[in-house]
């Protein structure tokens, strides 16, 4: 079956583009030019989007707008364009709930090779691990959910990627470039304020107190790693 990609952008030559790209690969992709068309074909569509492409630089609504009504519906990876090589936007669209972030120009194998890695994450990656019980939380790969004391935890795609990942390493440290690498697979993109952006919403979520964390525990000068029972 063809996974389906919504492209949400203002510039018809990019959507152009991007259609055909994932055209080669066999992918089907809609495109909006609104925010607000974006999230109706989002809410409307009748087959699940695997991933979204959204430009941060949209007319009526931007692009962290839509961003946050799509994290209130629906928990499909979202990939960020924008044209500010802005640090402080990047890290804002990580903790609303983006997945990647790609900076224009970019080249089509870049963009192509992190559509590829979100897809594959989001479309069966963990179908034949084993669902982790640490504590009061749990995490069900096959159906990709969490939840905390029988409470269901609303994750995002990465945001599940990375705690599962730390999940099924018990007590072990990883530095945050390893983590970028295994989680990512983008070592060539590394960058710290993904990693800190993305380990502060987890703890948010799942931790009885975020400032003490019990489950994702920071190692000084080191990393992070998964308590150990």
């Amino acid at each position: 079956m063809s996974q389906r990609i919504l492209i949400i952008d203002d510039d018809p030559e990019l959507c152009a583009l991007i259609q055909k790209c994932a055209g080669q690969e066999g992918w089907i992709a809609g495109v909006a030019h609104t925010g607000a068309d974006g999230l109706r074909k989002l809410r409307e569509g009748q087959d699940r989007f695997a991933l979204v492409i959204l430009d941060v630089m949209l007319p009526e609504m931007s692009g962290f707008q839509v961003l946050a009504e799509i994290r209130r519906i629906s928990e499909v990876p979202v990939l960020m364009l924008t044209a500010k090589d802005s640090e402080a936007d990047k890290v804002s669209g990580l903790r609303m709930g983006a997945d990647d972030y790609l900076t224009k120009p970019f080249s089509l194998q870049e963009l192509l090779a992190r559509m590829q890695s979100l897809i594959r994450r989001y479309t069966g990656f963990y179908r034949n691990a084993e669902t982790i019980q640490a504590g009061k939380l749990r995490l069900n790969p096959g159906e990709r959910s969490a939840t905390v004391d029988g409470r269901p935890v609303e994750l995002t795609g990465r945001e599940f990627d990375l705690l599962f990942f730390l999940a099924r390493h018990p007590g072990r440290v990883f530095t945050k470039r390893q983590i970028y690498t295994q989680v990512w697979q983008d070592s060539y993109a590394f960058d710290d304020n993904n990693i800190m952006a993305f380990i502060s919403k987890l703890r948010k979520k799942i931790e009885p107190d975020a400032e003490h964390p019990s489950y994702i525990q920071t190692v000084r000068g080191v990393g992070y790693r998964f308590a150990k029972e």
